[in-house]
Protein backbone atom coordinates (compact mmCIF):
# COMPACT_ATOMS: atom_id res chain seq x y z
CA UNK A 1 0.00 0.00 0.00
CA UNK A 2 1.23 3.52 -1.35
CA UNK A 3 0.26 6.51 0.85
CA UNK A 4 1.83 9.45 -1.07
CA UNK A 5 -1.24 11.50 -1.24
CA UNK A 6 -4.67 11.39 1.41
CA UNK A 7 -7.25 13.65 0.98
CA UNK A 8 -9.81 14.29 3.61
CA UNK A 9 -13.57 14.45 2.07
CA UNK A 10 -16.55 16.04 4.29
CA UNK A 11 -18.68 12.94 4.71
CA UNK A 12 -21.77 14.58 4.86
CA UNK A 13 -21.06 16.57 1.20
CA UNK A 14 -22.32 14.05 -1.20
CA UNK A 15 -21.08 16.42 -4.07
CA UNK A 16 -17.43 16.28 -2.38
CA UNK A 17 -17.94 12.17 -2.14
CA UNK A 18 -18.93 11.99 -5.65
CA UNK A 19 -15.84 14.46 -6.82
CA UNK A 20 -13.51 12.04 -4.66
CA UNK A 21 -14.42 8.86 -7.13
CA UNK A 22 -12.25 11.13 -9.64
CA UNK A 23 -9.40 12.15 -7.58
CA UNK A 24 -5.81 10.54 -8.21
CA UNK A 25 -5.22 10.55 -4.65
CA UNK A 26 -3.57 7.44 -3.12
CA UNK A 27 -6.22 7.36 -0.37
CA UNK A 28 -9.32 8.95 1.01
CA UNK A 29 -9.83 9.89 4.29
CA UNK A 30 -13.78 10.18 4.70
CA UNK A 31 -14.19 12.67 7.33
CA UNK A 32 -16.48 12.60 10.24
CA UNK A 33 -14.85 14.82 12.86
CA UNK A 34 -13.93 18.37 12.47
CA UNK A 35 -15.88 18.86 8.50
CA UNK A 36 -18.94 17.85 10.04
CA UNK A 37 -20.92 19.30 12.37
CA UNK A 38 -22.54 17.05 14.57
CA UNK A 39 -26.10 17.13 13.78
CA UNK A 40 -24.58 15.91 10.43
CA UNK A 41 -22.89 12.67 11.77
CA UNK A 42 -25.27 10.24 11.32
CA UNK A 43 -26.21 11.38 7.72
CA UNK A 44 -22.82 11.26 7.05
CA UNK A 45 -22.46 8.03 8.25
CA UNK A 46 -24.47 6.61 6.09
CA UNK A 47 -23.46 8.24 3.25
CA UNK A 48 -19.79 6.69 4.54
CA UNK A 49 -21.49 3.37 3.85
CA UNK A 50 -22.82 3.96 0.86
CA UNK A 51 -19.40 5.36 -0.74
CA UNK A 52 -17.87 2.18 0.93
CA UNK A 53 -19.86 -0.06 -1.24
CA UNK A 54 -19.39 1.50 -4.66
CA UNK A 55 -15.33 1.95 -4.02
CA UNK A 56 -13.10 -0.57 -5.27
CA UNK A 57 -9.32 -0.74 -5.73
CA UNK A 58 -8.22 1.73 -3.45
CA UNK A 59 -7.36 2.71 0.02
CA UNK A 60 -10.66 4.31 1.75
CA UNK A 61 -10.23 5.60 5.50
CA UNK A 62 -12.71 7.11 7.67
CA UNK A 63 -11.35 9.45 10.18
CA UNK A 64 -13.56 8.73 13.20
CA UNK A 65 -14.80 11.02 16.13
CA UNK A 66 -12.34 10.84 19.58
CA UNK A 67 -12.45 7.38 21.25
CA UNK A 68 -14.62 7.08 24.07
CA UNK A 69 -16.40 10.66 22.92
CA UNK A 70 -20.37 11.01 23.07
CA UNK A 71 -21.83 8.89 20.23
CA UNK A 72 -18.13 6.58 19.97
CA UNK A 73 -19.83 3.17 19.94
CA UNK A 74 -22.61 3.64 17.52
CA UNK A 75 -20.36 5.73 15.24
CA UNK A 76 -17.77 2.83 15.34
CA UNK A 77 -20.21 0.29 14.81
CA UNK A 78 -21.54 1.73 11.78
CA UNK A 79 -18.00 2.63 10.27
CA UNK A 80 -16.79 -0.89 11.01
CA UNK A 81 -19.51 -2.60 9.08
CA UNK A 82 -18.56 -0.97 5.93
CA UNK A 83 -15.26 -2.25 6.16
CA UNK A 84 -13.15 0.72 5.46
CA UNK A 85 -9.05 0.13 4.92
CA UNK A 86 -8.42 1.95 8.04
CA UNK A 87 -9.26 4.74 10.76
CA UNK A 88 -7.57 7.70 11.19
CA UNK A 89 -8.22 8.29 14.79
CA UNK A 90 -7.93 12.05 16.12
CA UNK A 91 -6.48 13.37 19.65
CA UNK A 92 -5.82 9.86 20.63
CA UNK A 93 -3.74 11.08 24.83
CA UNK A 94 -1.29 8.07 24.26
CA UNK A 95 -1.30 4.66 22.25
CA UNK A 96 -3.28 2.95 24.84
CA UNK A 97 -6.02 4.97 22.96
CA UNK A 98 -5.00 2.99 20.03
CA UNK A 99 -5.22 -0.59 21.96
CA UNK A 100 -8.73 0.17 23.52
CA UNK A 101 -9.79 1.19 19.76
CA UNK A 102 -8.49 -2.57 18.71
CA UNK A 103 -10.54 -4.33 21.56
CA UNK A 104 -13.24 -2.81 20.22
CA UNK A 105 -12.60 -3.16 16.69
CA UNK A 106 -11.58 -6.63 17.35
CA UNK A 107 -15.74 -7.21 18.59
CA UNK A 108 -16.90 -5.71 15.66
CA UNK A 109 -15.31 -7.81 13.23
CA UNK A 110 -16.39 -10.90 14.65
CA UNK A 111 -19.80 -9.66 14.49
CA UNK A 112 -19.88 -8.68 11.25
CA UNK A 113 -17.80 -11.55 9.89
CA UNK A 114 -14.53 -9.54 9.20
CA UNK A 115 -11.29 -10.27 9.04
CA UNK A 116 -9.60 -9.73 12.40
CA UNK A 117 -7.59 -7.16 12.01
CA UNK A 118 -8.45 -5.99 8.63
CA UNK A 119 -8.84 -2.35 9.62
CA UNK A 120 -5.97 -0.73 10.60
CA UNK A 121 -5.61 2.53 12.14
CA UNK A 122 -3.48 5.85 11.73
CA UNK A 123 -2.90 8.42 14.76
CA UNK A 124 -2.94 12.27 14.64
CA UNK A 125 -0.80 11.69 16.99
CA UNK A 126 0.22 15.16 18.05
CA UNK A 127 -3.33 16.98 19.10
CA UNK A 128 -2.81 17.58 22.77
CA UNK A 129 -0.37 17.77 25.17
CA UNK A 130 0.04 14.25 26.67
CA UNK A 131 -0.40 12.69 22.86
CA UNK A 132 3.26 14.88 22.43
CA UNK A 133 4.85 13.33 25.77
CA UNK A 134 4.07 9.95 24.81
CA UNK A 135 5.04 9.96 21.38
CA UNK A 136 8.17 7.50 23.15
CA UNK A 137 5.68 5.04 23.68
CA UNK A 138 4.99 4.18 20.15
CA UNK A 139 8.27 2.00 20.50
CA UNK A 140 5.69 -0.77 21.41
CA UNK A 141 3.45 -0.05 18.65
CA UNK A 142 -0.39 -1.08 19.30
CA UNK A 143 -1.78 -3.61 16.84
CA UNK A 144 -3.45 -2.02 13.69
CA UNK A 145 -0.84 0.71 13.27
CA UNK A 146 -0.43 1.47 10.23
CA UNK A 147 0.80 4.96 9.82
CA UNK A 148 1.53 7.79 12.02
CA UNK A 149 0.43 11.45 11.50
CA UNK A 150 0.81 14.48 13.21
CA UNK A 151 -1.05 17.84 13.79
CA UNK A 152 -0.60 21.97 14.55
CA UNK A 153 -4.11 22.85 14.61
CA UNK A 154 -5.44 21.56 17.72
CA UNK A 155 -2.68 21.23 19.87
CA UNK A 156 -1.66 25.21 19.27
CA UNK A 157 -5.47 25.49 20.36
CA UNK A 158 -4.82 23.35 23.42
CA UNK A 159 -1.42 25.19 24.50
CA UNK A 160 -3.03 28.29 23.74
CA UNK A 161 -1.14 30.04 21.28
CA UNK A 162 -1.89 32.41 19.57
CA UNK A 163 -0.51 31.13 16.03
CA UNK A 164 1.51 27.79 15.23
CA UNK A 165 3.71 29.85 12.49
CA UNK A 166 6.26 32.89 12.43
CA UNK A 167 4.94 35.50 10.09
CA UNK A 168 7.07 33.94 7.21
CA UNK A 169 4.93 31.15 7.45
CA UNK A 170 7.15 28.82 8.56
CA UNK A 171 6.21 26.45 11.48
CA UNK A 172 7.27 27.83 15.14
CA UNK A 173 9.62 26.35 16.77
CA UNK A 174 7.93 24.01 19.44
CA UNK A 175 5.65 22.57 16.22
CA UNK A 176 8.91 21.83 14.14
CA UNK A 177 10.39 19.71 17.64
CA UNK A 178 6.79 18.27 17.89
CA UNK A 179 7.09 17.35 13.80
CA UNK A 180 10.04 15.85 14.48
CA UNK A 181 8.94 13.42 17.18
CA UNK A 182 6.32 12.41 15.31
CA UNK A 183 8.89 11.59 12.60
CA UNK A 184 10.71 9.32 14.91
CA UNK A 185 7.90 7.94 16.80
CA UNK A 186 6.89 6.79 12.94
CA UNK A 187 10.27 5.13 12.21
CA UNK A 188 10.59 3.50 15.83
CA UNK A 189 7.07 2.44 14.89
CA UNK A 190 8.04 0.38 12.06
CA UNK A 191 5.33 2.56 10.17
CA UNK A 192 4.63 5.30 7.81
CA UNK A 193 5.41 9.03 8.65
CA UNK A 194 2.56 11.09 6.76
CA UNK A 195 3.01 14.84 6.57
CA UNK A 196 0.31 17.00 8.14
CA UNK A 197 -1.86 19.26 5.64
CA UNK A 198 -1.09 22.61 3.89
CA UNK A 199 -3.80 24.61 4.56
CA UNK A 200 -3.13 27.15 2.38
CA UNK A 201 -5.11 25.11 -0.86
CA UNK A 202 -4.27 28.29 -3.27
CA UNK A 203 -0.57 27.96 -2.64
CA UNK A 204 1.04 25.21 -5.13
CA UNK A 205 4.14 26.42 -4.83
CA UNK A 206 3.92 26.17 -1.01
CA UNK A 207 2.90 23.20 -0.98
CA UNK A 208 5.10 22.12 -3.31
CA UNK A 209 8.34 22.96 -1.01
CA UNK A 210 7.07 21.43 2.13
CA UNK A 211 5.91 18.26 0.58
CA UNK A 212 9.74 18.16 -1.06
CA UNK A 213 10.74 18.91 2.19
CA UNK A 214 9.12 16.26 3.80
CA UNK A 215 9.86 13.30 1.84
CA UNK A 216 13.43 14.67 2.07
CA UNK A 217 12.83 14.37 5.63
CA UNK A 218 11.93 10.73 5.37
CA UNK A 219 8.00 11.15 5.44
CA UNK A 220 6.66 8.87 3.33
CA UNK A 221 3.38 11.07 2.08
CA UNK A 222 1.29 13.88 3.02
CA UNK A 223 -2.14 14.91 3.89
CA UNK A 224 -4.35 16.93 1.21
CA UNK A 225 -7.16 19.16 2.11
CA UNK A 226 -8.31 20.08 -1.56
CA UNK A 227 -8.31 18.18 -4.16
CA UNK A 228 -6.04 20.25 -6.32
CA UNK A 229 -3.23 19.14 -4.35
CA UNK A 230 -3.40 15.64 -4.60
CA UNK A 231 -1.19 16.08 -8.31
CA UNK A 232 1.71 17.91 -6.72
CA UNK A 233 1.74 16.30 -3.42
CA UNK A 234 2.42 12.67 -5.76
CA UNK A 235 4.64 14.55 -8.06
CA UNK A 236 6.50 15.53 -4.55
CA UNK A 237 6.70 11.73 -3.28
CA UNK A 238 7.62 10.16 -6.32
CA UNK A 239 11.34 9.89 -7.39
CA UNK A 240 12.08 11.95 -10.38
CA UNK A 241 13.95 9.87 -13.56
CA UNK A 242 17.16 11.33 -12.61
CA UNK A 243 16.32 9.89 -8.62
CA UNK A 244 15.94 6.30 -10.03
CA UNK A 245 18.72 6.52 -12.57
CA UNK A 246 21.15 7.40 -9.55
CA UNK A 247 19.82 4.73 -7.23
CA UNK A 248 20.52 2.33 -9.88
CA UNK A 249 23.93 2.93 -10.40
CA UNK A 250 24.85 3.13 -6.46
CA UNK A 251 23.52 -0.13 -6.35
CA UNK A 252 25.33 -1.28 -9.20
CA UNK A 253 28.39 -0.05 -7.19
CA UNK A 254 27.44 -2.55 -4.81
CA UNK A 255 26.94 -5.26 -7.08
CA UNK A 256 30.64 -7.24 -5.67
CA UNK A 257 29.03 -7.93 -2.29
CA UNK A 258 31.60 -5.39 -0.56
CA UNK A 259 30.12 -3.35 2.05
CA UNK A 260 31.83 -0.47 0.86
CA UNK A 261 32.08 0.90 -2.91
CA UNK A 262 32.96 4.31 -4.79
CA UNK A 263 30.84 6.18 -7.12
CA UNK A 264 32.11 9.22 -9.03
CA UNK A 265 34.69 9.63 -6.81
CA UNK A 266 32.80 9.92 -3.51
CA UNK A 267 32.88 6.84 -1.01
CA UNK A 268 29.38 4.79 -0.19
CA UNK A 269 28.59 2.35 2.59
CA UNK A 270 25.29 0.67 3.77
CA UNK A 271 23.03 3.33 4.20
CA UNK A 272 23.58 4.94 0.48
CA UNK A 273 22.45 1.25 -0.63
CA UNK A 274 19.87 1.21 1.63
CA UNK A 275 18.67 5.04 0.20
CA UNK A 276 18.95 3.67 -3.21
CA UNK A 277 17.11 0.74 -2.72
CA UNK A 278 14.38 2.85 -0.98
CA UNK A 279 13.98 5.01 -4.15
CA UNK A 280 13.86 2.14 -6.29
CA UNK A 281 10.96 0.46 -4.52
CA UNK A 282 8.99 3.66 -4.07
CA UNK A 283 9.20 4.64 -7.92
CA UNK A 284 8.02 0.94 -8.62
CA UNK A 285 5.28 1.51 -6.05
CA UNK A 286 3.76 4.58 -7.49
CA UNK A 287 4.13 2.67 -10.88
CA UNK A 288 1.76 0.03 -9.86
Amino acid sequence: MILRSLLFVPADSEKKLAKARTSPADALILDLEDSVAPENRIKARGLVREFLQGERGRAVWVRINPVGEGGYKAELADVAAAAPAGLVVPKPDSPDVLRALDRDLAELETTYGLPQGGIKVMPVATETPAAVLSLMDYRNPPPRLAALTWGAEDLSAALGAAANREIGGEFAFAYKVVRSLALIAAKAAGVAAVETLHADFRDAEGLERVARTARRDGFSGMLAIHPGQVEVINAAFTPSADEVAQARRVIAAFAGGAGVASLDGKMLDKPHLKQAQNVLALAEAARR
